[in-house]
């Protein structure tokens, strides 16, 4: 198990009231094995004792390769996973100890956007219907005129003809369908959004939209974020501050430029030097760097603050250049 020096990685160095605190996070999935008689033969830690600090109205990316544990780290906080163990303190209260029902009134505070515009939308579902079916689940609008006035609001707030309304997915675009899934995240206006990967599946001339989009629903309606991604470029761009994470575990977590500047864990250099250059000359010239992975990662370990706000697992190597 990582053990915390001093602080938790994810307070900032200005402190403020958290949101969310994720203490010592764990999601394992057990490998079976048998027909009948199934017995377990081992644990996927998919998520590894992660702790962090997310301050409400900011953006905190969560970065780091496919399998590295990021979108089962956001599904572990909404409790769509159910944590193997750890604590997900929303609001003063652990979403993990809490009673169904109370976790249910919760849900209201907290949505998710999905990575897959496609999968994410109920295909036999017109658009009203798939943004309105968290106010009809959670009986908060009971009225339907004022129930579609209210859905035809939320599609103008992100982009959308309200016209629109009675079409199906099929009928609309990548990006509009991801404006769709975001009309539908904020029908219970919510405090916390977690942002699986919102904008991977969409062309690159739609990416910068839907990023400006959330931007500007932060700042109107005072929203928080995780934002998990891939593309390093986009997360300093958004993010106020990034984690990054390998094999379950976060290997660095600092200010976005501290970490952009001042990369330590061989794990984060790795991944900074993979990021596209807009300049063929420059991009052919230089070296990506691929260290051995056994320098990435260690199980026991712990975090160190290297200096203010800025956060390195103890492994092998991170501190060599």
């Amino acid at each position: 198990m990582t053990t915390l020096s001093r602080q938790s990685p994810g307070q900032p160095v200005e402190k403020g009231m958290p949101i969310l605190e994720v203490r010592n996070l764990v999601k394992h999935f057990p490998v079976m094995t048998g027909m009948i008689f199934q017995r377990q033969i081992g644990a996927v830690k998919a998520v590894d004792d992660v702790s962090f600090t997310i301050h409400a109205g900011e953006t905190l990316g969560l970065v780091g390769e496919s399998g590295s544990g990021k979108s089962t780290t956001g599904r572990s906080i909404l409790q769509l996973h159910q944590p193997t163990s750890g604590e997900v303190i929303f609001e003063g209260e652990d979403l993990v100890t809490i009673d169904k029902d109370h976790l249910r009134r919760k849900r209201s505070r907290m949505q998710m956007i999905f990575q897959d515009p496609y999968a994410s939308l109920n295909a036999r579902m017109t658009v009203g219907r798939i943004v309105s079916e968290p106010l009809l689940i959670h009986n908060t609008m009971p009225n339907p005129r004022e129930r579609a006035e209210y859905v035809e609001s939320l599609l103008e707030r992100v982009g959308l003809d309200p016209y629109y309304i009675n079409r199906f997915p099929h009928a609309f675009s990548g990006g509009q369908r991801q404006r769709i899934g975001i009309a539908r995240a904020l029908a219970l206006n919510p405090a916390f959004i977690v942002a699986d990967e919102p904008i991977s599946a969409l062309d690159v001339s739609i990416q910068a939209q839907v990023v400006n989009l959330l931007q500007d629903l932060q700042e109107e309606l005072k929203l928080t974020y995780l934002f998990i991604a891939h593309d390093l470029s986009m997360i300093r761009y958004i993010c106020r501050r990034v984690a990054v994470m390998y094999k379950g575990k976060i290997v660095e977590f600092a200010e976005t430029n501290e970490l952009y500047d001042n990369p330590v864990h061989p794990y984060t250099r790795a991944l900074l030097s993979a990021v596209p250059i807009p300049d063929p000359v420059a991009e052919k010239k230089r070296r990506r760097l691929d260290p051995d992975p056994e320098a990435y990662y260690e199980e026991s370990s712990h975090m160190t603050e290297i200096s203010p706000g800025h956060w390195v697992s103890s492994s092998k190597a991170h501190f060599s250049k």
